[in-house]
């Protein structure tokens, strides 16, 4: 009932405890607070919180319009409702090293298991788009200096995202995830790589978990979980997927409204009334009030 029992340094230990274990780890991108304690529901490991997602719940594109304290207060919301951790996307780092130090501490008051930090500059792009550009190494590291000297839970995971490989090419990406390495960063998240020689060439390059980004019509290939588990990944999120299915059926739905004048049609497509309730335990809140939940839902 309400929120996660879980404590959120509970969920950073154990996060770290799994990922020191060398197994992939999969979390699917979570659009709101549902949607998260669905993916708990259905088994996996970890809720991711994308900052195009955030963006896109606001109307806006991703290009770093959002703010510290939409992220932080958005992904306070999703990451309470679930017993898994969760990691969130937080751009730049919202300003210079000062602010991404601020921001990391933030982020550990909202409960987060942990967050990335890319080096675009800003405004930044969507990571799969062309015409990306990237700090100079100086700036990148600063970046993730400041985030692991702000850090108060040693367990909070610092990931260093880089958009390098984009822009200069894949060795510029490795020689710059071993130098976010040597700066604090607890994982590397190579954005846009092309094949999963790319993906292995990272992970024989640094010492540190691996996240891959499979998300749809971008650069690199929609690689299987067995895939990238063969080649040494650790993470693999999909950061849009629920929210473009569900944007997409909602699209569909309203053009049957257009064209039928009801949704009948669309019935067996919905989530029904009695898994909704099942979902937020509605039941459980009759443990306070029985008035709460007193009837039954016919299916």
């Amino acid at each position: 009932m309400l929120y996660a029992k879980t404590t959120p340094e509970e969920k950073r230990r154990i996060f770290r405890d799994r990922l020191a274990t060398g197994e992939l780890l999969r979390f699917p991108g979570a659009f709101n607070p549902l949607s998260a304690r669905l993916i708990e529901q259905k088994g996996f490991d970890g809720i991711y919180i994308s900052g195009a997602v955030l963006s896109a719940d606001l109307g806006l594109p991703d290009i770093g319009l959002t703010t510290l304290t939409e992220v932080a207060g958005r992904a306070k919301q999703i990451a309470r409702m679930t017993e898994l951790p969760a990691l969130v996307d937080a751009d730049t780092g919202f300003g210079e090293p000062m602010n991404v130090a601020r921001t990391i501490q933030e982020l550990e008051d909202a409960g987060i298991a942990g967050m990335h930090i890319e080096d675009q500059v800003n405004p930044k792009r969507c990571g799969h788009l062309d015409g990306k550009q990237v700090v100079d190494e100086s700036t990148a590291l600063k970046r993730i200096r400041s985030a692991a000297d702000a850090r108060r839970d040693d367990n909070f995971l610092i990931m260093a995202r880089t958009d390098i490989r984009a822009v200069d090419g894949l060795d510029a990406a490795i020689d710059r995830a071993k130098k976010l390495v040597d700066a604090g960063a607890d994982a590397i998240f190579p954005e846009a790589m092309r094949d999963l020689s790319e993906f292995e060439a990272i992970r024989q390059a640094v010492d540190v978990p691996i996240l891959a980004n499979m998300t749809e019509f971008g650069k690199s290939e929609l690689f299987t979980s067995a895939q990238l588990a063969d080649v040494g990944i650790n993470i693999v999120i999909w950061p849009v997927s629920l929210l473009r299915t569900a944007m997409g059926a909602a699209g569909r739905a309203l053009d049957t409204l257009n064209d039928e004048g009801n949704l009948t049609s669309k019935l067996g497509e919905m989530q029904h009334r009695a898994d909704l309730y099942e979902l937020i335990d509605y039941e459980g809140y009759n443990q306070f009030d029985t008035s709460v939940f007193n009837f039954t839902v016919e299916r």
